[in-house]
């Protein structure tokens, strides 16, 4: 009789759209998004915080049918997919930077596999992009995320969640904003890269024996390695308060 009770249809179905609330958020928010772990071990991850959270469930307000669950199933894996749209924005504009910072440097043609997105990239970008990861840990992101989930069983019910239209205007104005603070970290070195051509091209003008290959890129590369570590506290402090943004920002799902 107990076990009957326990495995009810409400609580079975309650159970699936919390696991379902967890695997959303671990496809595809940063850090449990990574690709270097593995997808059992995420599915498994999910399935453990669902036994933890499921406690903290409120009752079950959606009817019991085949079609209904199809839809609450759906609405879970679009709650997931907003989270992770608004901080994988905020996360990429470093990605970005480090792209526009290794054109600059002359390595845009030396690209390596990035774990956190399984793409191919610059190798700035991938530096810069697990730095910002280890900032991640460092703000207990990971934290943060089980805590949003804990706020949002209180707030949105299980198969009740709804993209509110100002989301929309969210998105469309981080996805530009990504650009502008991309461009604004990388600015310095673009400005310095820029200056050393025009230098280099008055030498080759006074001095045509001035081989811009053998001496010119090294200095290039010199000169944005020197930068790069003089702004690298200032990139990641932008980094971070771009996360706490995207974070705060999450309240419109409410």
């Amino acid at each position: 009789m107990q076990w009957a009770v326990i495995f009810n249809e409400t609580n079975v179905v309650g159970f699936i759209l919390l696991f379902f609330r967890f695997a959303a958020l671990f496809l595809a928010t940063p850090i449990f998004s990574h690709k270097s772990i593995p997808m059992n071990v995420k599915s498994a991850m999910a399935f453990f915080f669902t036994i933890v959270f499921y406690n903290s469930m409120p009752p079950l307000s959606i009817t019991i049918d085949v079609p209904t669950i199809v839809i609450a199933i759906l609405s879970e894996l679009l709650l997931g997919l907003s989270v992770g749209i608004v901080l994988q924005l905020a996360y990429n504009v470093i990605t970005f930077a480090g792209g526009q910072i290794s054109y600059m440097m002359g390595f845009s043609m030396a690209s390596a596999i990035d774990p956190q997105s399984g793409i191919s990239m610059p190798i700035i970008s991938q530096f810069l992009s697990l730095m910002s990861l280890m900032i991640l840990f460092a703000l207990d992101l990971h934290h943060w995320l089980l805590l949003f989930i804990d706020k949002s069983l209180k707030t949105v019910p299980l198969g009740g969640f709804i993209l509110a239209p100002n989301m929309f205007h969210y998105i469309i104005h981080a996805a530009s904003h990504m650009f502008l603070v991309g461009f604004m970290i990388a600015f310095p070195i673009t400005a310095l890269s820029w200056l050393t051509d025009v230098i280099f091209g008055m030498l080759m003008k006074t001095m045509p024996q001035f081989n811009l290959l053998v001496i010119g890129f090294p200095i290039k590369i010199m000169v944005g390695f020197t930068v790069l570590i003089a702004t690298f506290t200032a990139t990641m402090l932008i980094v971070k308060g771009q996360m706490l943004e995207a974070f705060n920002a999450l309240e419109m799902l409410f």
